[in-house]
């Protein structure tokens, strides 16, 4: 069975082929620059169709879906009922739902009569118990506008997370991991026995860990605070928050960890932006393990947690200090497209 997975950006796609149950891959490329001035490709129904000359066969495509609310716990054949409630999901996901569906919609012009299948980011989180993703704040708004903590990453945290099992040669269902995606996103997991029972990422990709480019977790009073100060409409404290904070707000030069390890040796504001990253990853790796009551397997993944060796020796420095039982460092290369494409088969079958 050929399985193109598609991962719908607001400017770009990302796609690959595989050849199923084999997980041969055919085939993998990108459009980018869509809907970007002077270029040619003005949406992604024209970037897919471009894609869709080179490929030819496909039997079931697998799309990659940010949020899914409450409402999915697992991967789902795409219909017009899980079309409406990506759409209702927009709000809480306005920088990937909507390119998300675009993807959805141009496949279905163009591959008229082929299954599609959703893989929502969310999705391994919704083992998350309520006390765990219940916020402090009056309950009726959870109930009425869906307000919890739903966590994202979640196609990678589980791949990397079962090929750790395997590469311990050990059962999912009896080990205790803690899963690093370290990019310019960034996010941290705790898996018990195959499951994610805490996660970094709340709400929205906003909470948690320092990132690129986004401030992570911060005293909720800061966002009013500020806009009094400068005189902020919602837009622009969103865009601060988002886009200027991070690793990029703190050295103030830039949001990639190459860069600042560079500048790091003379730049005060490039080391201390270094020394907070890692700092907040320790700090949630700790109480992970608290969570846990132990730990098996320290995996790191995606772009700095795969390629920065010293980042990774640094938040390592002193785990396990104390503990009975040093866990395993794994360094795993992430691959959500490979597990969006065994999803999608597994739901075929």
């Amino acid at each position: 069975m050929k399985i193109l997975v598609i991962n719908s950006g607001s400017s770009s796609i990302k796609y690959k082929l595989y050849d199923m149950p084999g997980e041969k891959e055919i085939s993998k490329g990108a459009i980018e620059h869509i809907n970007e001035p002077g270029s040619k490709v003005k949406n992604h129904y024209a970037g897919l169709k471009i894609i869709l000359q080179k490929i030819k066969n496909v039997d079931l495509v697998g799309h990659r879906v940010v949020h899914g609310a409450q409402n999915f716990k697992r991967p789902v054949r795409i219909n017009n009922t899980v079309i409406n409630i990506i759409k209702n999901s927009v709000d809480i996901a306005p920088l990937h739902n909507p390119a998300n569906l675009s993807g959805i919609l141009a496949c279905r012009r163009l591959l008229p009569g082929v299954k599609q299948v959703a893989v929502f980011d969310t999705a391994f989180h919704q083992s998350l118990p309520e006390y765990a993703y219940i916020y402090g704040l009056p309950y009726e708004y959870y109930k009425k506008y869906g307000i919890r903590k739903y966590g994202f990453h979640g196609t990678s945290h589980e791949y990397v997370a079962f090929e750790a099992a395997r590469r311990l040669k050990k059962p999912i269902g009896k080990l205790k991991i803690i899963t690093c995606h370290l990019g310019n996103g960034c996010s941290i997991t705790a898996v018990n026995q195959g499951k994610s029972i805490d996660t970094s990422m709340g709400f929205t990709p906003l909470e948690g860990l320092v990132m690129g480019t986004r401030s992570g977790d911060i005293d909720p009073a800061l966002v009013t605070y500020i806009m009094r100060k400068k005189k902020l409409n919602i837009s622009s404290i969103d865009d601060i928050l988002n886009k200027e904070s991070g690793l990029k707000g703190i050295s103030g030069i830039s949001n990639d960890m190459r860069v600042l390890k560079k500048r790091s040796q003379g730049m005060r504001l490039a080391k201390l932006a270094i020394d907070i990253f890692v700092y907040r990853i320790k700090k949630y790796i700790g109480a992970y393990i608290a969570v846990l009551g132990g730990i098996d397997a320290l995996v790191f993944t995606a772009g700095i947690g795969e390629n920065q060796e010293f980042i990774r020796r640094k938040v390592c420095s002193g785990i396990g200090k104390f503990l009975k039982k040093k866990p395993r460092i794994l360094v795993i290369p992430t691959n959500e497209e490979l597990m969006i494409a065994r999803q999608a088969y597994k739901l075929a079958k």
